[in-house]
């Protein structure tokens, strides 16, 4: 592959900036290598910034990226960074080593690889149309561009009390703050509960963003396991009583990266475990608005049963509609709520008022139910094409779970298989899917890998990433 990518770079020399280069059939024939080959080192040149990979159209020289200007000494950094700012366990470079594995799922691959690593919609499967219906009827919208309430608009926290609390209305508007996100609504949660160096519980596995919240604000996340059922209720218990914890943070529903829903009899025994170990629990409902075409009505959220407060929810639009569509809402009963306010403002200050109008025309609009049945049926094709591609090409592999809702499976690999290995041959093979360890708080009891099915352009695609996953086991 480097020798193609070589040639490639030489060749360029030849082009002028924007010119097409030959298509990946012409260079196949040319070189006498795999298609494979070509796509890993086109993907070397577009990591390069030396071409343009536009699907659909053809790979392009790029245009000369003007040169900076030199750079000074700058060593001094070393010792301003070290002794200035130290996240938890004096760690320097923790907020760095904490965004890795967010930064991973954040950041596209080259055009050729195919991102089975990703935690958001395709454009396939957004929106788009109501989308920018509704931000242009936002931007008519008498008011838009004045200062929200620090709170949120009034009509879009009523919405989310309605859409969390239930039918019953256990909530009322002036129990939901609006976030941008729930990656900050999870941040405001943590700083506003726990002090730094308290001991955080967290689901085992669970979503690596958390765990970088939780140390990079100082907090120590301590692991309960998950099983098929969601978290050990049992180990929970123990959990608060050895450490002394104040909060636990968990994913009831489709729980990242397991795909396990919180069983009937598990769900009330979390919420009397944490009230009687004096302990929030921190709800992250993020794949409610992911649920299957083929799956049953998802249990209610944990928050919609909560007469003494135990419960902090997190509910974002993001997820089902649009990484850039930041708009959630963090939901609490009694005087937490004040607290979590304050944390909200001094970080945030305010949710910028058009994001939270064009959001309310969104949720109003009838293409927005229409947009929830399509993304239901579109969820269920991809989940089962993935699993009958992994059957086919990796048979004896374990899928954990065949969740019934969220955006991605969870792989069990042999003992002994080395997953950082893994993801690297993957990557060279030219598909991206993300490995299990990040996902734990300690260490791994066993390897996995992470698979998404919501960024590739459609079942095709997941099949010939599956493929490309299977060649890379060897």
């Amino acid at each position: 592959m480097q020798s193609i990518a070589t040639a490639l770079r030489d060749d360029l020399q030849h082009y002028s900036e924007g010119e097409k280069l030959p298509s990946s059939r012409a260079l196949v024939e040319r070189y006498r290598v795999s298609p494979v080959t070509v796509s890993r080192a086109i993907a070397t040149l577009v990591a390069e910034g030396l071409v343009v990979s536009r699907p659909g159209a053809g790979v392009f020289r790029a245009a000369r990226r003007p040169r900076a200007g030199a750079l000074g000494d700058v060593s001094w950094q070393e010792v301003a960074l070290s002794a200035g700012v130290t996240s938890a366990g004096g760690d320097p470079s923790g907020h760095v080593a904490g965004a890795r594995a967010v930064l991973a799922t954040l950041t596209p691959p080259p055009a050729e690889v195919i991102d089975l690593n990703g935690g958001y919609l395709d454009a396939g499967l957004q929106p788009e149309r109501a989308l920018a219906t509704a931000l242009a009827r936002a931007g008519r919208r008498t008011g838009t561009w004045s200062r929200p309430p620090a709170e949120g608009v009034a009509e879009l926290r009523a919405w989310f009390a309605r859409d969390i609390g239930g039918p019953n209305g256990s909530l009322s508007a002036s129990d939901v703050l609006i976030t941008a996100g729930g990656q900050s609504a999870l941040t405001t949660g943590l700083r506003a509960l726990a002090a730094p160096g308290a001991p955080v519980l967290v689901e085992s596995p669970t979503y690596p963003g958390l765990l970088a919240i939780a140390r990079t604000a100082g907090l120590r996340p301590v692991p309960v396991p998950v099983d098929a059922d969601g978290v050990r209720t049992d180990l929970l218990a123990d959990a608060f009583r050895a450490t002394g914890a104040r909060v636990f943070v968990c994913q009831p529903l489709y729980q990242n990266p397991t795909g396990a829903v919180l069983s009937a009899g598990r769900r009330a025994e979390v919420r009397a475990t944490a009230r009687a170990a004096g302990a929030f629990v921190i709800e992250d409902d993020f794949a409610r608005r992911l649920t299957h075409a083929d799956s049953p009505a998802p249990p209610p959220a944990l928050a919609a049963d909560d007469p003494d407060g135990v419960v902090v929810h997190v509910r974002s639009l993001t997820k089902s509609t649009s990484s850039s569509l930041r708009v959630a809402a963090l939901a609490a009963r009694g005087p937490v709520f004040e607290r979590l306010r304050a944390v909200q403002v001094i970080d945030n200050l305010l949710v910028p008022r058009p994001l939270q109008e064009t959001a309310i025309e969104l949720l109003s609009a009838p293409g927005w139910t229409r947009h929830q049945r399509r993304l239901a049926a579109e969820l269920r094709d991809r989940r089962a094409a993935t699993v009958a591609a992994l059957h086919r090409e990796l048979p004896g592999r374990t899928v954990t779970t065949q969740p019934r809702g969220g955006h991605h499976l969870w792989l069990r690999l042999p003992d002994g298989t080395d997953e950082t290995a893994l993801v690297a041959a993957a990557l060279r093979a030219g598909v991206a899917v993300t490995a299990g360890g990040p996902y734990f708080a300690a260490e791994a009891p066993a390897p996995h890998l992470r698979l998404s099915y919501v960024t590739p352009g459609g079942t095709a695609q997941l099949e010939e990433g599956i493929r490309r996953l299977a060649h890379a086991f060897g």
